[in-house]
């Protein structure tokens, strides 16, 4: 039986007719234009809502987590744009004021508060430590920062007392100055368990290895230098439980503490 013939064979191999191709209609001109006047009159009007409205304008600044400082001094500091253009105030300019004007503040956030607000959320610095300067008292945060002078110490927090070794004072000062000292004791201030921070009545700092603590009824602890600092503070918290009544604790070497009654 002959097979297909050459004619045959291409109408098979076409396959079935394709349907006819669609035309891309591509839209008129006058459409073109329309659309982009459109758009060009959005933006326009976007632009003059935020910036040119009487409606989307900063009305008032709100504060919130201040201790010690009021909130009216925060407003003064921000000095916030009152009735600028919400859109155009700039925070990061708020924040560096607030934070040169107002050392006691340690962050801030300045958020916008649509349609009409200016928010400033504050954290203040606590005091880990005092510094008696001239009758007064000079605050140092954990971080060894002197943020403010206050005239009268503030409850529980400990005085610190710089006193170099008198017999290695040269050598001592010229590896550790007075201010790494006082990072050094800052670090131990932080350290301390609750129950003997509130106890703490001086932190006394001779030394880079030679820090103890004075508590309340006379009682000292030995605590060395900053490092392991965890570890002392649970080994203390141990060791005054186990000898309510001793006088002197010893921890600086923390894998063998010491207590005694005299």
């Amino acid at each position: 039986m002959a097979g297909p013939t050459t004619a045959e064979r291409q109408k098979l191999d076409s396959g079935p007719p394709r349907p006819p191709r669609s035309r891309v209609r591509m839209p008129r001109p006058r459409t073109l234009v329309l659309s982009l006047i459109a758009l060009v009159l959005l933006g326009a009007g976007g632009v003059w809502l935020l910036y040119g409205s009487q409606y989307l304008r900063l009305e008032r600044v709100t504060t919130s987590g201040t201790r010690i400082l009021t909130p009216g001094e925060v407003r003064e500091a921000a000095a916030a744009p009152v009735g600028a253009p919400l859109i155009s105030v700039d925070t990061d300019a708020i924040e560096d004021r607030l934070r040169k004007r107002l050392p006691r503040i340690d962050s801030v956030d300045v958020v916008r508060s649509w349609p009409h607000g200016i928010g400033l959320k504050v954290t203040e610095r606590k005091p880990v430590l005092l510094i008696e300067k001239g009758g007064k008292f000079v605050e140092v945060d954990a971080k060894g920062v002197r943020f403010a002078t206050v005239g009268h110490a503030p409850k529980g927090v400990p005085l610190l007392e710089l006193r170099p070794d008198q017999e290695n004072a040269a050598a001592s000062l010229r590896r550790f100055d007075s201010h790494r000292l006082r990072r050094e004791a800052v670090q131990v201030a932080g350290a301390l368990p609750a129950v003997v921070a509130r106890d703490t009545r001086v932190v006394k700092a001779r030394s880079y290895d030679s820090i103890s603590l004075e508590l309340r009824g006379g009682r000292t602890v030995a605590w060395g230098s900053s490092e392991k600092g965890r570890t002392k503070a649970s080994t203390l918290t141990a060791l005054m439980k186990a000898a309510p009544k001793a006088r002197h604790f010893d921890v600086s070497v923390p894998t063998a503490p010491a207590s005694s009654a005299s």
